[in-house]
């Protein structure tokens, strides 16, 4: 049953984030990324508050390659709190811009894939912002549980020249590592 709500929360995310608002310009992606120096384990910093995640705490994310060029994607969180039970959802991402790699398609059930475009990203890869064409769904993303203030002040002021409403940010708490 816990696989099927999964399932549904996933489709409903990926079919409402297909569409490209006509008064917002172009989503700027980054010029490259290397995808091996992508994977690994990335910790939420903040993002747009999404439903699908309603609850979570200490949300991370992990990528690691699979056969064919595709990628695995295993997210988790702490449910309603950081001593709360450890919610996981996994699914399968594909590059859809070989030139860049910054555009990917990310699906979690079925057939049914969702833009994961990558906006920003630290020439060491130590912390990444993606969001989607629409804006609706934005995620600030770092190698440590925390960032440090000048960094995310930066990565703030970029994301309104990307028609990104940086207000609309919600913090994400994380355990103490």
């Amino acid at each position: 049953m816990k696989y099927a709500l999964s399932g549904i929360v996933c489709l409903i995310f990926f079919l409402g984030g297909q569409a490209v608002a006509a008064d917002l310009p172009p989503l700027t992606v980054v010029d490259r990324v290397d995808l091996e120096r992508y994977l690994g384990k990335w910790y939420e910093i903040a993002s747009y508050p999404a439903w699908f995640q309603k609850g979570c705490t200490g949300s991370t994310a992990e990528y690691s390659m699979l056969p064919k060029g595709k990628i695995r994607v295993v997210n988790r969180c702490y449910k309603d709190s950081l001593e709360g039970p450890i919610k996981e959802s996994r699914g399968k991402g594909v590059v859809v811009d070989k030139e860049t790699n910054a555009k990917l398609k990310v699906g979690f059930f079925l057939w049914f894939k969702g833009n994961y475009w990558i906006i920003d990203l630290d020439p060491d890869y130590q912390w990444a912002v993606v969001g989607e064409p629409k804006r609706k769904y934005l995620w600030i993303l770092s190698r440590t549980p925390t960032m440090d203030g000048a960094t995310y002040s930066a990565i703030l002021s970029r994301l309104k020249e990307k028609a990104y409403d940086p207000a609309r940010l919600r913090k994400t708490i994380q355990p103490n590592e």
